[in-house]
Order: structure tokens, then sequence, then C-alpha cells
């Protein structure tokens, strides 16, 4: 028998969306579509569908750390996805273990509201999200809307502003902003990241479709199996931003549900 090809694995911490186009769902579908293994640590379970949510159920901090510890205690993780987290037990359950298990790579996705305009992030525990998650964070990859949450700051209307909030969020202890530019205006949907040597700017062509779902959720989650197949930052953002841009780009080759569908995850496959 030949030796097993050596499998890059990342685990995405995240909630399950039923309808499954963001959350847990959409991160294993994004590791899959980039060829990396996908383990998964559920930290709510989310009634919701194209149209919204209507319902959420917090899963106990302790039976997180189970989780957590399972996966790290038996597969070797080359990058982690964050995303919901729901409330500040769980947040501080997920920094214990990580802190202990001590993975390379941590993508934050700060994710506070999803695409319908639900909330899924309990106020008080924007605090916790600053302070315990975005220290361990490699990168942390919020929207416009979601860096004006985190700094108490309106939303920046410019690329100085944006800018200027990246190095305010990096003082909070990650390493790496990736601003999103989704929620701005013009041809171009330009995302930035700021590290603490330089600022880049990533345009794309801004797709005109309803079908958005799971955006957020499946970019942190590209970035992140970028980073678990060996890639430095700038090149698993740039090859991210590129991938989601064309699984927006496809995603009217779906008819599912009948409000924000999701994007199309394996647009390279059919």
């Amino acid at each position: 028998m030949s030796p097993a090809m050596t499998t890059p694995v990342a685990l995405t911490i995240a909630g399950s969306d039923s309808s499954g186009g963001a959350g847990i769902q959409a991160d294993l579908k994004t590791f899959a579509a980039l060829g990396v293994y996908g383990a998964s640590v559920i930290t709510a379970l989310t009634a919701q569908n194209t149209r919204g949510v209507t319902g959420i159920h917090a899963v106990p901090a302790g039976f997180v750390t189970e989780q957590i510890d399972a996966v790290f205690s038996d597969l070797e993780i080359g990058a982690v996805k964050i995303g919901m987290v729901a409330q500040a037990a769980s947040i501080d359950a997920i920094a214990a273990a990580l802190s202990r298990w001590a993975p390379r790579h941590v993508v934050l996705d700060p994710v506070m509201v999803a695409t319908s305009g639900d909330r899924l992030l309990a106020t008080e525990a924007v605090d916790a999200l600053r302070t315990r998650l975005m220290p361990l964070a490699a990168v942390i990859t919020p929207n416009l809307p979601e860096a004006a949450a985190l700094l108490d700051a309106p939303a920046a209307a410019s690329e100085a502003e944006i800018e200027s909030q990246g190095r305010r969020l990096l003082a909070l202890g990650c390493r790496a902003v990736l601003i999103k530019g989704g929620h701005g205006e013009g041809a171009e949907s330009t995302d930035y990241l700021v590290t603490a040597e330089t600022a880049i700017a990533l345009a794309a062509p801004r797709v005109a479709t309803r079908n958005t779902h799971g955006t957020g959720c499946s970019l942190s989650s590209a970035i992140a199996a970028g980073l678990a197949r060996g890639e430095d930052l700038e090149a698993a953002v740039r090859n991210a931003k590129a991938w989601i841009s064309a699984a927006i780009a496809a995603a009217d080759r779906f008819s599912v549900g009948h409000g924000h569908g999701p994007i199309h995850h394996f647009h390279k496959f059919y």
C-alpha cells in the first residue's frame, strides 16, 4: 500500500444553519470545495431559512469545550475558523480551549447579524468577543457594520476611514484585519486587508444578486482553508476573495428558498 497523503484539516467553530446556506454547513462546503478536510464544533442550533432566523438554541458551554477537546486530541488541525458564538459563556469556553491547544492559525468572523437582519450574538457578549477571542486571531473578518460595532463607532464611509478602523481593531490584539466591503456601494466590492505593516485593497466586480446567504461565513472559511494548506495570510485572503467572488457570481444558477438564497460553493464542479 502506498502511504496516505497528508490531508490539510480545518476546524469550524460556529452555529448550525438548518437551511444549509450559512454557518457550519457553509463552512464545511467551503472546506470541501477547496480540498480541505473539515471538522466542526457547534455552538448553537438555529431554526432559519433564506427568509430569516426564527429560533436560536445555544449549546451549553461545557459541551462546546468537550467538542473542541475531542477534535484537537485526535486531528491535526491546520487552521480554525470561528463564526457564530451566540453567548459570552461560549466565548469563554472557546478562548480557554484554544489557549490550551494553541492552533497556529485562527480566523475570527465576528458574526453579529445574519444576512436577513436577525441578531446572532447577544449584545452583552460583544465585549467578551473583543477581549477574549480577538487577541487569539491571526485575522478577523468584519464587514463594515461589524467593524463599526466592535469599535462603538459609525460605519466607515471612505478608504481612509476603513484603514483607520482597521488599525484601531489591530490595537485590540488581532494580527490582521480584513474589513469586507460588501455593504458598501459602487461598481466594485472592495475588501481591505490591514496589518501592522500595510493596507491592501482587494477589489472585485459587485454582483447584482439576492443570493448572498452565507457569504461572510464562506469567505472566512476559505481563508482558513488556505492557511490550513500552508498559504501565507495575504495569499490565503487573495485566493479566498477570488473564490467567493466566483461563488457569488454563480449563485443565480440555484433557485433555493424564497429570500436570500445561498451562494454556489461548488461552482467549479457543476
